[in-house]
């Protein structure tokens, strides 16, 4: 696509780029009102049944991603148009999810920017090494990375290293408004754990909060793993890197069933929200219905995603993701007979 094409594309996305006060109050609504009513029911429900609990608790946690998207909208300054708003609004999700304010502001700005920039990795992404990059590491590093891409680190462990330790820390080196929000967020939720704990007790609040943080925290690593590790995703060093092939080839369109797609309060139009960050999540979906050459994005469903789970390394060769066995099956070809493939449209 030419540079021209490109200029005339972000600005057609960007028409969306505009929030609606009301529809943002209806989102906060329709988002906190379910989550506070699931919890209750999920503590109330304790005395009849613990796997009826259990199962309100999960149904909560898709709540929390709402939320979340909410939160992440206003890190980006598209929930609401004034930036107070956003702020106040964005730690106030930032509590309920966990996650501190203008800490992940700051990192998620950045991924944003060096998104599939191969020479710029490292903040606010998954990790990921290409299949040079792997031979040559030594044995601790291969192990490393091997353990970080294991599902069940990745998913079962991620969550807790999440909301314990990432969350929970300033960065070395972060301004005093980046470490007073994490600080309030921090004290904010202490103090709402202490006075659930005194109200209900330890063992309902644990039974009913541990499993709502826990499938929140999976799915929301899941959406942003699967988002941008497809087969033929986009990746470039940085002497090549382009911000609109970044954003449209290096971010897919997750295809989801419509209630889930309400849940996740449209992420899967991750190919527009990289394109254009100032479309609040409840546009997303316009811009894309809008705009025909999005829709030539590749598009991944339920069923197919689940494939990502065995892409562990990224071949430049190939231009695509392999596995670990793909990985092993390379090395023992000659390089004279790899062939470079690539399944991606053309932008």
């Amino acid at each position: 696509m030419s540079k021209q094409k490109q200029a005339q594309l972000r600005k057609s996305v960007a028409a969306f780029a505009n929030s609606d006060t009301r529809a943002s109050i209806i989102q906060i609504i329709n988002s906190f009102v379910p989550f506070f009513l699931l919890w209750f029911l999920a503590y109330q429900s304790l005395s009849i049944s613990i796997w009826l609990s259990l199962a309100l608790s999960v149904v909560a946690a898709g709540f929390v991603v709402r939320i979340f998207i909410i939160f992440h909208d206003c890190t980006h300054m598209s929930f609401f148009k004034n930036s107070k708003a956003n702020r106040i609004i964005g730690t106030i999700t930032g509590i309920i999810t966990h996650f501190a304010f203008e800490k992940w502001k700051r990192d998620h700005s950045i991924h944003h920017a060096t998104s599939s920039n191969l020479d710029k990795r490292g903040t606010g992404d998954v990790w990921v090494m290409t299949v040079e990059e792997y031979r040559e590491a030594n044995f601790w590093g291969k192990l490393a990375y091997r353990l970080y891409r294991n599902p069940i680190v990745l998913f079962g462990l991620g969550p807790i290293y999440l909301f314990l330790v990432s969350n929970r820390f300033n960065r070395k080196g972060a301004k005093r408004k980046e470490r007073l929000n994490t600080y309030l967020i921090n004290g904010s939720i202490a103090v709402i754990y202490a006075l659930l704990i005194w109200a209900v007790g330890w063992q309902a609040f644990l039974i009913v909060q541990l499993p709502i943080l826990w499938v929140a925290g999976a799915l929301g690593i899941w959406l942003f793993y699967v988002q941008h590790q497809f087969e033929d995703s986009y990746f470039e060093n940085e002497a090549e890197w382009d911000y609109v092939k970044a954003a449209v080839d290096g971010s897919s369109y997750y295809k989801l069933p419509k209630v889930l797609e309400w849940i996740t309060g449209s992420i899967g139009y991750h190919h527009v929200h990289h394109l254009a960050p100032r479309v609040p999540n409840y546009n997303l979906e316009k811009a894309h219905e809008s705009t025909p050459p999005l829709q030539k994005a590749t598009t991944i469903t339920l069923a197919s995603s689940l494939q990502s789970i065995r892409f562990r390394l990224y071949d430049q060769a190939s231009r695509s993701f392999v596995s670990f066995k793909e990985y092993k099956e390379l090395q023992n070809k000659p390089k004279a007979n790899l062939k470079v493939k690539s399944n991606r449209p053309s932008f």
